[in-house]
């Protein structure tokens, strides 16, 4: 290990072993010793060779976690196809959602062993998926338990005094949100009370759908949040994920069918980088942007995201296996925003 600290900065060796080990050797690392002629056990391999195919294996997969996190308090699989709908009710001839946020400080285990002090909407992070249908009127309750001013700013159509700007919520005093579900589309929801950026990061974030009134078609339907962990404070991100838990997807595959279509609502709330993106192996996608429109604006294998920004994926594996989805800005690939697709007949 002291022969490794030499060649790396401190920020480095954090950033490709993980903070206090927690992340075990990356790939990253294991990269750098093969750059810099190190013995990787490869030397002199036929590459086509089944051992060298399983060593090539063992490279890539080393990009993950040692151990697991409690699933019992937050599970990524079961987030990713969680929407909310709220309580309907009729009011006026009119369908009327009514929802309920809590702001609360909860530590959250984003990599193995690894808490993060977080504020949260329901004590976790992402919050829950908000879903809706264009022209249904929603109602949110929120409630500040925490120790801090927070809001809920919604990415959407709404009167200015429901925009979670000026209307800043007291620690233990309560809010209603009400306003009209518009447009439809793949929305975001996020806190605004300032400092801006520190209430984003620390988790006060979430999705939020309004499907059109008349429908998409049916499909597999998913939510990915990509976000990142500031665990040292330095006001830059150790930790990536998309559903918060670093290498989650890579350690639980996610299930899905052959030929089935499939559709991702994806958004980036991702602080201290300026952009974050999404690469799937083998395969191409449409691509919806904001999920606003019902044509595709592209057909494309990668798509960058800025900070806020979101869509829609839509796409179908025609043949089984395993096939990996992750940023394609390696860095954060090998430090935890790193998932599989496992295709099943």
């Amino acid at each position: 290990m002291k022969e490794m600290s030499q060649r790396f900065s401190r920020k480095d060796f954090l950033k490709a072993a993980g903070v206090t080990g927690a992340l075990g050797v990356s790939g990253s690392l294991l990269g750098a010793r093969m750059a810099q002629g190190q013995d990787s056990g490869m030397e002199g391999m036929d590459h086509g060779s089944p051992k060298a195919s399983e060593a090539m294996t063992d490279l890539h997969m080393g990009n993950q976690t040692v151990g697991d996190v409690d699933l019992s308090r937050f599970d990524p699989t079961e987030f990713l196809r969680s929407f909310d709908y709220g309580e309907e009710k009729r009011e006026g001839g009119r369908t009327v959602r009514e929802y309920e946020l809590t702001a609360e400080a909860a530590e959250i285990e984003v990599a193995p062993g690894i808490m993060y002090p977080a504020w949260t909407y329901n004590g976790q992070v992402p919050g829950p998926t908000l879903r809706a249908t264009e022209g249904d009127r929603l109602r949110v309750v929120f409630k500040n338990k925490d120790a801090h001013p927070h809001t809920i700013h919604f990415h959407g159509i709404h009167p200015a005094n429901m925009d979670g700007v000026f209307e800043q919520v007291a620690p233990g005093r309560e809010f209603v949100y009400e306003f009209d579900a518009e447009p439809f589309g793949s929305h975001i929801y996020h806190c605004h009370t300032m400092p801006l950026k520190k209430h984003i990061e620390k988790g006060l974030y979430g999705a939020f759908i309004i499907d059109p009134r008349e429908g998409r078609p049916e499909a597999d339907e998913m939510v990915m949040v990509m976000n990142g962990f500031d665990t040292n404070f330095d006001q830059s991100n150790e930790l990536y994920a998309v559903n918060t838990v670093a290498f989650h997807h890579q350690r639980h595959p996610v299930k899905i069918k052959k030929n089935e279509l499939i559709r991702v609502y994806i958004s980036n709330l991702l602080e201290f980088d300026f952009q974050n993106s999404m690469h799937i192996h083998a395969n191409f996608f449409d691509y919806y942007p904001t999920g606003t429109k019902l044509e595709p604006s592209e057909f494309t294998d990668t798509k960058l995201f800025g900070q806020g920004e979101r869509g829609i994926m839509e796409f179908r594996y025609k043949f089984p296996g395993q096939f990996m989805f992750h940023a394609h800005v390696s860095e954060f690939a090998e430090l935890g925003w790193m998932g599989l697709f496992e295709v099943e007949e």
